[in-house]
């Protein structure tokens, strides 16, 4: 561990910018947990914004990032709003960079927040480097060790999000990947949900084909690769929709902008193969292994478009989307266009896991503290 404590104060009754830490007797802000935080200099009570963040804890948009928030960056950790590059770092320029989004559940009943598939998320970031040549001094049970003190020296008690990212840091111009310096950063922000997941979403068929696996390579978590989905999401918002669906360049599903997909149709949970230039998903995979252990049959096989038309349900899903049901996709309502039996049946158990109140997928979750 880096050996940084987490322990548990309380506010005193010292002036505006004076806390002082029972537990500790350190001078600093508190973290939404009441650990005291060093202070970096400016009297942040002063300060409307923090003074309001402060009184009024997760009330910030979605993925922004409080006052209270840490990172792992230049090999320590630190406040996250000096962890900064410089304009021309190469990852900044040309997208040499790859990268995990990792979601950690509080659990209010046990006063817990549980880092999810911790570990093989950074099996997937060690994985994603290789392709883009980036090595890393660490191990990814390092990796694990690292994001639970940066979780537990931000202190969070709502759901939160973690980015680790791999990237090219020289501040230099030309388009490479070799005789460059390498470097990682970890932080982690407040997060609900990424789409709206109580409701159907409307989906439509993006224009934006995948990149194939032969042109920036699905499978490898990439910077510069969400381009092509932000492109395809943007257009699918102008258009009405809630999210779109992108298709290989010969003409088959692969996922939605950056979610996996699965289908039911004829009974059968079908979802496209790797091959169909999807990113192999972690999420993804936990459904599969939902599917089996409730006894749903699943195929893995190429989908064509004019099957999302005519299957009974359709969902997409990702460590952001978690289990996202869609409920019309060009215009065309799914089954009875409302969420279906096997979507409701995999999306509540899943949310249960995720939370580390079922005993069978505990193995899921990384308790961040007391661990």
């Amino acid at each position: 561990m880096v050996g940084l404590l987490h322990q548990r104060g309380k506010r005193s009754a010292e002036p505006a910018g004076q806390e002082v830490c029972r537990a500790s007797g350190a001078r600093g802000l508190p973290n939404q947990r009441g650990t005291c935080v060093p202070r970096t200099g400016g009297d942040p009570w002063q300060n409307p914004s923090v003074v309001k963040e402060l009184a009024r804890p997760g009330t910030l948009r979605p993925g922004a990032a409080p006052d209270t928030a840490w990172a792992f960056f230049g090999g320590e950790i630190v406040p996250l709003k000096d962890a900064r590059i410089n304009v021309m770092t190469h990852a900044f320029n040309y997208g040499t960079g790859c990268f995990e989004g990792i979601r950690a559940y509080w659990n209010e009943d046990e006063r817990q927040l549980y880092g999810l598939y911790l570990r093989e998320h950074y099996d997937r970031l060690l994985r994603s480097c290789k392709v883009l040549r980036i090595s890393l001094p660490y191990t990814a049970a390092r990796l694990v060790d690292l994001t639970v003190e940066v979780l537990r020296r931000c202190g969070y008690e709502q759901d939160a999000y973690v980015r680790p990212l791999a990237y090219k840091a020289d501040p230099v111009i030309g388009v490479r990947l070799h005789d460059l310096q390498d470097a990682l950063t970890i932080f982690a922000v407040p997060f609900g949900t990424y789409i709206d997941i109580e409701k159907g979403l409307k989906v439509g068929i993006s224009s934006w084909r995948r990149t194939d696996d032969n042109a920036i390579p699905a499978r490898a978590k990439i910077t510069g690769a969400y381009v092509n989905a932000a492109l395809a999401k943007t257009e699918a918002q102008d258009a009405g929709y809630d999210e779109a669906i992108v298709l290989t360049q010969d003409g088959h599903v692969s996922e939605g902008s950056a979610e996996n997909l699965f289908m039911v149709r004829d009974g059968l949970l079908v979802t496209p193969p790797a091959s169909d230039n999807i990113l192999e998903g972690i999420t993804r995979a936990s459904v599969l292994r939902l599917a089996g252990d409730l006894g749903i049959p699943t195929v893995v096989r190429s989908i064509d478009r004019t099957e999302l038309y005519i299957c009974e349900e359709l969902f997409l899903c990702g460590t952001g989307a978690q289990i996202s049901p869609v409920t019309s996709v060009d215009h065309r309502a799914v089954g009875d266009g409302t969420i279906g039996p096997v979507t409701t049946r995999i999306k509540d158990v899943y949310y249960a896991a995720v939370k580390g109140k079922l005993a069978r997928y505990k193995d899921w979750c990384t308790p961040i503290y007391g661990r």
